[in-house]
C-alpha cells in the first residue's frame, strides 16, 4: 500500500468508531458521543501500518462525518486536535 487513497475506511457507529483493516491489522478512531457532540478520544495504528497515512485518513473520514451529521466536534485525542485548528 503505497497512498492513504488506497485506504477504506468503515464507520462502525454501534462501536462508536472508524477503522481500517489492512492484513489482519486494525487502526481505528474511536469516539463518544453525547446529544449533538461528539468527542474523538483515541487513535491507534498498529506499528505495522504506521507511516502510511492511515491515521490522518480515519480522522479526516471521522471530521467529515461529524460535519455532515451537524454534530459539535470536540477531541480529547492529541492528533486529532491538530485537525481542528
Amino acid at each position: 500500500m503505497n497512498s492513504q487513497d488506497t485506504v477504506s475506511v468503515a464507520h462502525q457507529a454501534e462501536q462508536h468508531r472508524f477503522v481500517v483493516n489492512i492484513n489482519g491489522a486494525q487502526a481505528l478512531l474511536e469516539y463518544h458521543l453525547t446529544g449533538k457532540n461528539i468527542d474523538f478520544h483515541r487513535t491507534f495504528v498498529p506499528p505495522e501500518l504506521r507511516g502510511k497515512g492511515i491515521a490522518e485518513k480515519l480522522v479526516r473520514t471521522g471530521l467529515a462525518w461529524a460535519k455532515s451529521e451537524g454534530l459539535t466536534i470536540n477531541a480529547s485525542c492529541s492528533y486529532v486536535v491538530k485537525f481542528l485548528s
